[in-house]
């Protein structure tokens, strides 16, 4: 696949400048085009390439992608989670079934590790983990970042953790949402100039463990088709944007007054128990427990599910939110639960939206990008 490097920010070209001028005409008389050529190589910064990390799709339910810490490096795989802020692995010291069947990081082989021996503890809407706090370097691609914060668990939720395809999470959210008086790693990148931009983003692939991939530092034009259009976030804290309506058949069934969403390449897809009830409710299926169960012959009929964010429709199918989950069986990926995180009338647009749309990250100006991903 061949990508190419966009900028996030459009400005006029010298020729552009001149032109309004009237002065092209002149300006290429006297300046031969090498000079001219030299001149914006030597005046304009070197831009930083782009930073890529493949990412492993795992059943269209999580993508992970791997990270070393310490000296010598270990690694371990991580979910990249715009829903937190807080990067954990789990430790040699932590006792938990879901440490024993995971990759440890074991301090003792570090030769960089600052070991203040801080207890924190950590809430997601799935499980816990309790830990300690420690400072190392951790490298995730080809960027290398020094003396970063990182947990090292003790305890963790086996229900949530224990059968996990990752080790640990490397959180991409705000500042304020991570542990008091700690940096998170995109700030820690940013601060250290390993990038040229402040900007990541998610290109999710489906049904194929092998194409997904995260990018720090700018965007490559060749994950996604069309404009990005841009939606400034609610809030700094999580990357929360205003959800406008959704519907079906051109009718409302969520969020009729306006809500808010977070977009969290963490989770599936979470809304109001009350709200995902109501969309349910209108296919052919019934719950069992908390699954709501589709006989699989009836996506053809099924509608999109329409989510309009800024004025722009984007339209979840039913091959996008409907899993098969035995030959002929399928189950809804729209979960209504409540997240012990968040309030519960927030919705979470996570992976079943994020294969669909290529987002970027902008901590720049605060904002992220959506475009249809190819």
């Amino acid at each position: 696949m061949h990508c190419e490097r966009i900028p996030l920010r459009k400005v006029k070209s010298i020729r552009e400048n001149l032109r309004d001028k009237g002065l092209l005409k002149n300006f290429l008389g006297e300046h031969p085009h090498d000079l001219i050529q030299n001149r914006l190589t030597v005046e304009s910064a070197p831009q930083k390439n782009i930073s890529q990390q493949p990412l492993r799709n795992h059943l269209d339910s999580v993508y992970v992608g791997n990270i070393t810490i310490g000296t010598p490096p270990q690694q371990f795989s991580v979910v990249f989670d715009t829903g937190s802020s807080d990067t954990w692995v789990p430790s040699i010291y932590c006792q938990s079934m879901a440490c024993v069947t995971h990759n440890t990081f074991d301090p003792f082989q570090s030769t960089t590790l600052l070991f203040p021996s801080i207890v924190i503890e950590l809430h997601y809407g799935s499980g816990t983990m309790t830990g300690l706090l420690g400072y190392d370097t951790i490298q995730m691609g080809d960027l290398i970042i020094k003396n970063q914060t990182f947990g090292l668990s003790l305890t963790e939720d086996d229900m949530a953790f224990e059968h996990a395809t990752f080790d640990g999470i490397l959180g991409l959210a705000y500042p304020s949402l991570a542990i008091k008086g700690t940096t998170p790693i995109f700030d820690t990148i940013m601060n250290q100039s390993l990038i040229s931009e402040p900007v990541f983003a998610f290109y999710l692939s489906t049904e194929t463990e092998a194409g997904s991939m995260v990018m720090f530092g700018g965007v490559l034009d060749c994950y996604y088709k069309g404009d990005l259009k841009w939606v400034p976030l609610s809030k700094p804290h999580y990357w929360q944007i205003p959800l406008e309506r959704i519907s079906m058949k051109g009718k409302i069934v969520a969020c009729k007054r306006g809500c808010q969403a977070i977009v969290s390449t963490g989770t599936s897809m979470i809304g109001p128990r009350k709200q995902v009830y109501n969309i349910h409710k209108r296919f052919d299926g019934y719950y069992l427990q908390d699954l709501y169960v589709i006989p699989c012959s009836y996506m053809k009929t099924l509608p999109d599910i329409v989510f309009t964010i800024e004025g722009i429709d984007y339209p979840v199918p039913a091959r996008a939110y409907v899993q098969e989950i035995a030959r002929g069986l399928c189950v809804s990926t729209f979960q209504g639960r409540r997240n012990k995180s968040i309030r519960n009338e927030i919705w979470i647009l996570g992976d079943v939206f994020l294969r669909l749309y290529f987002t970027v990250f902008d901590r720049g100006q605060n904002r992220i990008g959506l475009a249809p991903a190819v």
